[in-house]
């Protein structure tokens, strides 16, 4: 089962697979903005042939119109220049709004599969930090593509042309451009190389810092009613600190490189100019030949400066885009699924191994039971026996290591994931709400619910007459994770939402853990109205309350099933287990189904 691990604070996961192949998708996406690249291709070349502008007009200035003292000459040659900057500006702006468009094209191609990737990943193993990260790694790739950094990348192929206009000045002219160019582009790999590694650590303790905070943010009650603010501010500290430190790090690494490349372009500007006012003493060229060469070495070097002044931008976006790449290779898209038909008969487990995502040691064993339409189970046993990963199971949310869960004998992967959701109802032991309205969540977000389905899964859930008293009813809006409402409240709610659409199976994980008397009728009522209706519903529990509506109940212990049978009869068991003066030896049952009135013990 692939799983998520940090390994040498470089791999974000590990493959279960050696020979699979690269994730194209990054690169799909780059090449549906082809067409705009394109566009922004033939707009750099006439920015750059309109950039020979001033060199042409001080050539002609300086040996036409000084020569010939020629005011209209003059005149019309700055007008013409006029139009030619005017144009060439135009041009720019167009192209850099085309670049901020294709930085949204992209975000917006990628975005549906980025969501995905942040809803999977945490299924897989991953740290919230790591979850997070390709929502960032959009985001730079974004900033880039919409700043100045790819003007670099277009302008350059035009470097060619203004080197030959400084060689057909003078060859000393050309030889000194060249010369320079070379030095800015060792320059720029030797800063790429002293700030890859800092550049990295600088992403990854940002991301850990903003998990903390994000942490510290969602549980801010606990840590003040408790009085962790300080243990946990001291943490958050260390962090913080370690960030800022690789923010240094990034800074030292490439701040004296800066500093060196700036004063070489400097003297570079100056040295051209020495050069040509020799030239032109010697009487190998002109005035004007010296100012239009000066400006065509800067204009030939300017894609050169532009990377470097952009560089940072450059190997950010490289590493996302790696790394982007890599998680959605791990992490492949859903494939198209045959349609199956809704289940309507039976819920069978065989001989099903569950692990905690990224673990490889099971935590439920060899778990095998079979639930015909109608028929709820209750599934109890003590604390960290496995009830609710084999519940995580049951719903898809977690893989199997080895066995299967089947549906009508289609297994859980046979479905694609949103159409099985609409055949499960589940309430987790953590209840979590999202930010919208009473209406949105019981719904599940469905984009057009139908009003009359919200309401029968809240009366179902004994909401319906809690939530009217709401402030604004069905369309009051709850806040993040819930915050105006109750634990009760929340329950009921979560409740509503799994009974919404009447799915055929409904897993309920210590349902009742924040209800009161009379929450726990309402949600017997609610277990017996999945069975009437030819639904299957599995209840978790600890409380005999929530056994009331149920004909079957299972023992969990060390993570397997050991006792599966008729609701009383099992309870008596276990009563008389825990009177006797000594342990009863347990008897192992046959690994076939029993019929649903036969008690089973799983040794």
């Amino acid at each position: 089962m692939p799983g998520i691990r940090t390994i040498d604070g470089k791999k974000i996961m590990k493959q279960s697979s050696k020979n699979r192949e690269e994730s194209t998708e990054v690169q799909d996406a780059l090449k549906a903005c082809l067409p705009s690249f394109t566009n922004v291709a033939v707009f750099s070349a006439v920015v750059n042939i309109l950039a020979l502008t001033g060199s042409v007009y001080m050539l002609q200035v300086y040996d036409r119109v000084l020569s010939s003292r020629s005011i209209p000459t003059l005149v019309g040659l700055s007008l013409l220049a006029l139009a030619a900057y005017a144009l060439s500006g135009g041009l720019d702006m167009l192209r850099g709004r085309m670049l901020a468009r294709i930085g949204a094209r992209f975000d917006e191609i990628l975005a549906p599969r980025v969501f995905d990737l942040v809803a999977t990943m945490p299924l897989k193993g991953a740290k919230t930090s790591e979850s997070m990260q390709p929502i960032r790694d959009v985001d730079t790739i974004r900033g880039f593509l919409s700043g100045l950094g790819p003007t670099a990348l277009f302008d350059m192929p035009f470097m060619p042309i203004f080197l030959i206009g400084c060689f057909m000045i003078h060859p000393w002219i050309g030889v000194m451009s060249v010369i320079g160019g070379v030095c800015i582009i060792i320059l720029t790999i030797y800063t790429d190389v002293k700030s890859k590694e800092p550049s990295y650590e600088v992403t990854k303790s940002g991301a850990e810092r903003h998990a903390m905070a994000e942490t510290s943010r969602r549980n801010a009650e606990a840590i003040r009613a408790l009085g962790m603010l300080g243990y946990l501010g001291k943490r958050y500290d260390q962090v913080h600190v370690r960030h800022v430190n690789d923010g240094l790090a990034v800074s030292e690494s490439s701040a004296g490189i800066s500093a060196f490349a700036k004063v070489f372009r400097m003297v570079l500007q100056s040295g051209i100019l020495g050069l040509g006012a020799l030239l032109v003493i010697e009487g190998q060229m002109t005035g004007g030949l010296m100012i239009a060469g000066s400006i065509l070495m800067s204009r030939a070097l300017a894609p050169i400066e532009i990377a470097v002044a952009h560089w940072k931008g450059f190997t950010a976006s490289r590493q996302a885009y790696r790394r982007l790449q890599h998680i959605m290779t791990l992490v492949p898209p859903q494939g198209q699924r045959m349609p199956l038909p809704a289940p309507k008969q039976v819920v069978s487990v065989e001989e099903v191994y569950v692990s905690a995502p990224g673990a490889q040691f099971p935590i439920v064993q060899a778990a095998t039971l079979r639930l015909q339409a109608g028929q709820g189970l209750g599934l109890i046993g003590p604390s960290a026996s496995g009830k609710s990963t084999l519940a995580r199971a049951l719903v898809g949310v977690w893989p199997t290591l080895r066995g299967e869960i089947r549906l009508d004998g289609a297994a859980l992967d046979q479905w694609e994931p949103d159409s099985l959701g609409r055949h499960i109802g589940y309430l987790p032991q953590d209840v979590e709400l999202f930010e919208g309205t009473v209406a949105e969540n019981i719904s599940r977000f469905h984009p057009n619910p139908n009003p009359e389905d919200v309401i029968a899964a809240a009366k179902t859930a004994g909401a319906h007459e809690l939530i009217l008293g709401l402030p604004d009813g069905y369309d009051t809006r709850i806040g993040e994770s819930g915050a105006s409402l109750s634990g009760g409240q929340r329950q009921r709610v979560a409740l509503a939402r799994a009974l919404y659409g009447d799915p055929f199976l409904v897993v309920l994980d210590e349902p009742n853990a924040s209800l009161d008397g009379a929450g726990d009728e309402a949600l017997n009522q609610a277990i017996l109205s999945v069975r009437q209706r030819g639904g299957i519903v599995i209840v978790i529990t600890h409380r005999p309350a929530a056994l009331g509506q149920v004909d079957q109940v299972a023992i969990m212990e060390e993570g397997r099933i050991r006792a599966i049978g008729p609701r009383d009869e099992v309870l008596q068991g276990v009563m008389k287990r825990n009177t006797a003066p000594a342990q009863a030896p347990t008897v192992r049952a046959q690994p076939a189904q029993a019929q649903a009135g036969s008690l089973r013990e799983v040794g």
